[in-house]
């Protein structure tokens, strides 16, 4: 039991703190020296430690501490209790979430795997699950059943605030996650009819099959539409830009956050950007083969219309597979910054409009599509 607990320990500190942490991290750097680039501008370079500057890195230090010793304003007339819970209520649920997504495949504890069927299976003793924290058969509606709850902490916080803009931001907050996330359902229906599964894991090794022999079966492959779609959805669940409309400097200064201050309006940003990474992840997931590396398999490389395998050391197959997940992760982080700092603010009746009347009815013909073409097609 103590091993067990250990070893969930070793994985919360591995997969969350040493990579979704520093990832969101790095991404309020990467954010502002994207903008920099765009507009043409150095972006933050002037923190240093001596004479180091490491190219601004030094400005997430800078602003951890400028966060930590800041004021930590309480409006007067605000409900304190709710307004004090409130950036938790956002950023724990976008944690909790990371629990089950698989960064890369069962261990089969001796080394010794065979495949069959485009699977590892291991040939002696039971196989170990190192690279996830929760092996939840249903990863995928867990996932939804946590997210969903983000959406209380920033009504809670604009309404707590007892200020009108704070207001406006936690009512748009509310409408812009409903609508979406019932486009965020339907566009996964699609994937949920060809793999048969709503096991995270289980969803990434059907990804490992081929078609015609040579073509991943990725999600995008047999989903391509849907990828789009839940691209959009997801990007808009986060309310980075250009879905921002809940903060919409323009308009409403900063939103529902904005009477927060000091590490409660850190925790606010840093939940974004958890969920951005959140995002980044599902998408590797679902649709980009998640820890899949094409051809190649727990005892190597099997490449196409070649009958030989191309033999690699167990434990290099399953690091260069982890390794694939990371980079897939990370190149999807960086094209949402791109997205970011490319795409104009949406207005608010253009966004619900995209949401109800483009994604949504894009969304049910793609599962009318699919159930007709599993139909005709299945022996």
């Amino acid at each position: 039991m103590l091993l067990l607990i250990g070893l969930t320990l070793l994985k919360i500190v591995g997969i969350i703190l040493m990579f979704v942490m520093i990832v969101a991290t790095l991404m309020t750097w990467a954010d502002r020296k994207q903008a920099a680039l765009i507009q043409d501008r150095i972006g933050p370079n002037r923190a240093n430690i001596g004479s180091i500057r490491a190219a601004g890195l030094i400005h997430i230090l800078a602003d951890a501490l400028k966060t930590l010793f800041k004021e930590d304003f309480i409006p007067r007339e605000s409900n304190s209790g709710l307004f004090g819970i409130a950036p938790f209520l956002a950023f724990v649920p976008a944690l909790l979430s990371f629990a089950v997504m698989p960064m890369g495949d069962l261990w089969c504890p001796d080394g010794a795997v065979v495949v069959k069927n485009f699977q590892d299976i291991c040939t002696a003793g039971a196989p170990m699950d190192p690279f996830r924290i929760s092996n939840m058969g249903g990863g995928l509606l867990v996932i939804f059943a946590i997210v969903s709850l983000g959406v209380y902490g920033s009504s809670i916080g604009g309404w707590a605030s007892n200020n009108k803009y704070a207001l406006i931001g936690g009512v748009r907050v509310s409408a812009q996650m409903i609508s979406y996330e019932v486009t965020m359902g339907l566009t996964l229906v699609g994937l949920l009819m060809i793999y048969g599964t709503i096991d995270l894991n289980d969803m990434v090794r059907a990804q490992g099959e081929l078609l015609w022999g040579w073509l991943p079966k990725w999600g995008i492959v047999v989903q391509p539409l849907s990828f789009f779609l839940f691209f959009a959805a997801a990007i808009a669940e986060t309310k980075r830009p250009p879905f921002d409309i809940p903060e919409a400097e323009s308009e409403l200064a900063a939103g529902y956050f904005v009477e927060y201050s000091a590490m409660r309006f850190a925790l606010f940003t840093l939940s974004e950007y958890v969920a951005s990474v959140l995002v980044a992840m599902m998408v590797t997931t679902l649709f980009l083969g998640g820890w899949q590396v094409p051809y190649l398999y727990g005892d190597g490389l099997h490449l196409p219309f070649m009958e030989n395998v191309v033999a690699l050391p167990y434990a290099a197959v399953k690091l260069i597979q982890v390794g694939a997940f990371c980079f897939k992760v990370v190149f999807l982080c960086w094209f949402q910054l791109q997205i970011r700092w490319t795409l104009p603010r949406f207005r608010y009746d253009q966004l619900m409009r995209l949401g109800w009347k483009v994604i949504l009815p894009l969304s049910l013909a793609n599962v009318v599509i699919t159930a007709v073409f599993i139909l005709f097609t299945a022996k």
